[in-house]
């Protein structure tokens, strides 16, 4: 497994040098763009925005914060056919909440069709674009390869007049999809695929979510991209690694439209995370196929699913600073991810006592009808947050897992004979394990020494074990959902001959445990809230709590392991 991105420290929260805030420093001193830093976030609304997308929302944001300048939320919205009012709606959600603020600056490509159209007659009046009469399948062949060059169309000297002509015609809506494409003049024999006369425009007889039916013709990104930049201004058009070799494009347009702004365009390494899927399409498949339960599946890597696990903003942009900008793609571990989550966790979290698979402890020398309210410790990060009241009574709930009848050697929770410390409350000891008929243990039998209140004893001894608990009588039910990774191969891709990613989910990436048992102090909890529940893991409270008769539902966020700590360790 990579490292991440940058030589950066884990643990340290000071902003990391990065050759993209290098360059704009840079570029300040020197007074290029006028001194201004102007960026853009231009997400395509065919999907929900996922954790890449979180990292490049923080750069595009963060470098324009950061000195002083300003973003534009712009919707790439020029395919009509896969577009949704519904993505852009998540994604105006997803910036805000991650912190983020583009103030006056929501721009869409479709504001600037009109613009676009003007700029693509410039190009044919220049005897640089054509009307192509090809085939999608016959401008494939024609291309050529990586090794060979590409093959004219016999369309392509047409005259600047038929070409008006044609692509006037197109724009009306005379021709049917597929027939016609309008084409920039490059090189058919470029080494760099891209500039072997590109599509500018194809025909789509879809109406588009703004526009209407207004628009018959539509622009490829490429087209759009670098046009939109310089309406807008943008001075850093910051982009992954996949449009490098689209760069030359970018500024080919740019260069060939008379009095026309040019940004400069910059490349940075996309994030990629193992045990995860980042491709819009396949995720897109997940939700189709109904094999997670939207796009807010808190398995899933989408902002809205990790929003709705319990993550918060301030972990995923640690996490987007930590792990740094970088020239070349690696592999990021997930366990960086939680750690940063579980960092910012511990300190806002307050803690609770939870029983997710219970075990009845009848505790016999206490009285019966007898409760007592005992202190307890909200967050020992954070003292402010005070103490609240713990409810104990003569029966309780312990975890399963924290007693066993036959222990090994290392094992120091409760057994028969054994005495252990109860969280907050007294010292017990087990003495009979009652059993059902199948010989499972079904009840404990204890007793407490009422001298240890608060988790002391007069005469110093401690048991070397804590556990949790809760009162059976004052305890609330719950739904406990427990997620794990929704593959099982650190390359979700690496399928065998024939397969998919598909073939690599994991089964077991959700179980739902019903009938926990909680401290009262969570009956008004309410969706978003997060908590510890002591000794197990980071929980969240559930959008579902309350919906269709339920009680409440909580999601585990992360567990308490720190399985990135393990790695920095091993080195």
């Amino acid at each position: 497994m990579e490292s991440p991105e940058s030589n950066a420290n884990p643990t340290s929260t000071s902003p990391a040098s990065n050759f993209i805030r290098e360059m704009i420093k840079d570029d300040m001193k020197t007074g290029k763009w006028g001194g201004k830093v102007i960026t853009r976030f231009p997400p395509e609304p065919n999907g929900y925005l996922h954790i890449g997308h979180a990292k490049a929302i923080c750069i595009d944001f963060g470098m324009a914060l950061e000195f002083g300048g300003e973003c534009h939320l712009r919707f790439d919205d020029t395919n009509p056919s896969k577009e949704e009012d519904e993505y852009i709606k998540s994604i105006v959600r997803d910036v805000l909440w991650l912190g983020f603020d583009w103030g006056e600056h929501l721009c869409y490509a479709s504001d600037y069709f009109g613009q676009m159209h003007r700029y693509a007659i410039e190009l044919i009046e220049a005897g640089k674009a054509y009307v192509d009469d090809l085939t999608a399948e016959k401008i494939r062949e024609y291309r050529g390869t990586l090794t060979e060059p590409g093959k004219e169309s016999p369309h392509r000297n047409r005259s600047v007049s038929e070409n008006l002509e044609l692509f006037a015609a197109m724009t009306r809506g005379e021709f049917p999809e597929g027939s016609r494409v309008l084409r920039a003049k490059i090189d058919m024999a470029s080494p760099n695929m891209n500039l072997r006369d590109p599509v500018m425009y194809r025909i789509m007889n879809v109406p588009h979510y703004r526009t209407g039916a207004e628009w018959k013709v539509y622009p490829m990104y490429d087209w759009a991209h670098g046009i939109e930049d310089s309406i807008e201004g943008v001075t850093h058009s910051l982009c992954t690694l996949e449009f490098e070799d689209h760069r030359p494009l970018y500024d080919w347009f740019l260069k060939n439209i008379a009095d026309i702004h040019r940004p400069q365009q910059t490349e940075y390494a996309r994030l990629n995370l193992n045990y995860t899927v980042m491709s819009k399409r396949m995720l897109l498949q997940l939700v189709q196929e109904k094999r997670v339960n939207g796009w807010d599946d808190p398995r899933m890597p989408t902002i809205s699913g990790l929003r709705r696990r319990g993550y918060t903003p301030e972990s995923i942009r640690a996490f987007a600073e930590r792990i740094g900008v970088a020239k070349r793609d690696s592999i990021v571990d997930v366990a960086l991810l939680e750690f940063c989550l579980r960092e910012d966790l511990n300190k806002r979290c307050k803690r609770a006592m939870a029983v997710l698979n219970p075990l009845k402890v009848v505790i016999e020398n206490y009285p019966e009808g007898q409760a007592e309210e005992l202190d307890a410790i909200n967050n020992p990060e954070d003292e402010s947050m005070g103490t609240r009241k713990v409810p104990f009574s003569r029966v309780i709930y312990i975890e399963r897992d924290d007693f066993m009848e036959d222990p090994p050697k290392k094992f120091f929770r409760l057994t028969v004979g054994r005495e252990v410390r109860l969280r907050y409350a007294y010292f017990i000891t087990c003495k009979e394990a009652i059993k059902d008929s199948d010989g499972n243990v079904v009840e404990l039998r204890c007793v407490y020494d009422p001298e240890t209140r608060g988790g002391g004893a007069p005469d110093g001894r401690s048991p070397k074990a804590t556990i949790h608990w809760v009162s059976a009588q004052h305890a609330i039910g719950a739904e406990v959902r427990i997620y794990e990774s929704l593959f099982t191969k650190e390359d979700p891709h690496d399928a065998p001959p024939g397969g998919s990613f598909l073939d690599n989910m994991n089964p077991d990436s959700m179980k739902v445990v019903t009938d926990c048992k909680l401290e009262p102090s969570l009956a008004n909890a309410k969706a978003g809230d997060k908590y510890q529940f002591e000794r197990l893991a980071y929980f969240c409270v559930d959008e579902d709590s309350g919906a269709g008769g339920r009680g409440l539902v909580f999601n585990r966020t992360v567990t308490l392991k720190d399985a990135w700590a393990r790695i920095q360790k091993r080195g």
